[in-house]
């Protein structure tokens, strides 16, 4: 379901030649971009350091980092305690958990518009433009109404977004041209069907204690980060993620398109399938404990690429690096910005639209490829 108008063979400019020239070589990244991910990591870290400083009650960067020091060593070598209890609870407690679901969702989002941009040769793809976060958000709050416990919201999530790829998957495939824009247009005929049955199943909620949980977790917030909630998102984005990292030279070859995918051994249709599943599990353990978080997996992307060029060997850990900070200094914003924390699903909304009408036009006026 490709079309080489969307991105062309040249998206990997000199690479395509090496592959098809040599399969059997690994040919190395260039030298000249070997700064970028130490760099991007190190961004990271100070945004977590920063984000762990700020609040309602400050706490010193310097006794931030030996509270950190404190929890990630043994008793006998940690520093000495210089702080009170309640830097250490603001830190540990409230501050830490929720750093690190925001780092974790970032990456998960930025790593999965790599893959499915990438997949899909299409920089306007996204988990939620496809329809998956709204899929799973109906399987979320469908189970929000059912009284699930948060394993059987993650699970009932992850259905609802693989339910939703699929629908979008099968309207795409009947259209007769191909193509991606027909799968970007299915997938918003899939979204809005999913936002209309978010609409019946909050009809049908107690509005007096079901109604505003659903309505408050469909609009995205890090405002209740638990170490439990941590736990959940976790081990889906750490290890679906892990496996999309495995897989981004043959990423590569995907954007290469279908017949050079083929002639290099590719077998273009199930790797898709593995690659969308993954994308489906980490979208829908994000929205599982954050609710939807969108335009994240559509524009951070396109960051990586400017930073980090097209081969998805350095795209995708750069894009989940971009992500991870990204959302994190969106969080900060929102939980400092006003007295009332903002909703961090509104506060992206209303940053990456403008962000990926710009975009656009450039794609636009410069085109994806060059062909």
């Amino acid at each position: 379901m490709t079309n080489s108008s969307d991105c062309g063979t040249e998206a990997l400019p000199g690479l395509r030649h090496a592959l098809l020239s040599d399969p059997g070589r690994r040919w190395p990244m260039t030298a000249a971009g070997a700064w970028i991910l130490p760099f991007l990591g190190l961004a990271l870290a100070v945004a977590m350091l920063g984000s762990l400083c700020i609040g309602a009650y400050p706490v010193a960067f310097t006794k931030v980092v030996r509270i950190l020091l404190t929890l990630a060593l043994p008793a006998p070598f940690g520093p000495d305690p210089t702080w009170t209890d309640a830097e250490l609870a603001a830190v540990q407690v409230i501050r830490l958990p929720r750093v690190l679901l925001a780092m974790l969702a970032g990456a998960g989002l930025g790593l999965s518009g790599a893959a499915l941009q990438g997949m899909m040769r299409n920089p306007l793809v996204g988990p939620d433009l496809i329809g998956i976060s709204s899929g799973a958000a109906c399987g979320g709050i469908l189970a929000i109404l059912l009284d699930w416990p948060p394993w059987g919201l993650l699970a009932a999530a992850f259905a609802g977004g693989l339910v939703a790829l699929l629908a979008a998957w099968t309207l795409a495939g009947l259209s007769r041209g191909g193509g991606v824009l027909p799968f970007i247009l299915a997938g918003v005929v899939v979204a809005a069907f999913f936002t209309a049955m978010h609409g019946l199943i909050q009809y049908t909620a107690d509005p007096e204690n079901k109604l505003p949980a659903m309505v408050y977790w469909l609009i995205g917030s890090f405002a209740g980060a638990t170490s439990d909630k941590v736990a959940i998102l976790a081990p889906p984005v750490l290890g679906a993620g892990g496996v999309l990292l495995l897989l981004r030279w043959r990423i590569n070859l995907l954007s290469l398109g279908e017949l050079d995918a083929a002639a290099l051994g590719i077998r273009g249709s199930g790797l898709r399938w593995a690659i969308i599943a993954l994308v489906s599990l980490i979208v829908a353990a994000q929205v599982t404990v954050s609710g939807i978080v969108g335009w994240v997996g559509l524009i951070v992307p396109h960051f990586a690429r400017m930073i980090a060029g097209p081969d998805h060997r350095r795209l995708l850990p750069a894009a989940a690096l971009i992500g991870a900070t990204f959302l994190l200094v969106m969080d900060d914003i929102a939980r400092t910005l006003a007295q009332q924390e903002l909703p961090i699903g509104v506060l992206t909304a209303g940053v990456g639209t403008p962000v990926f009408a710009i975009l656009f036009w450039r794609l636009q006026v410069r085109g994806w490829s060059h062909e």
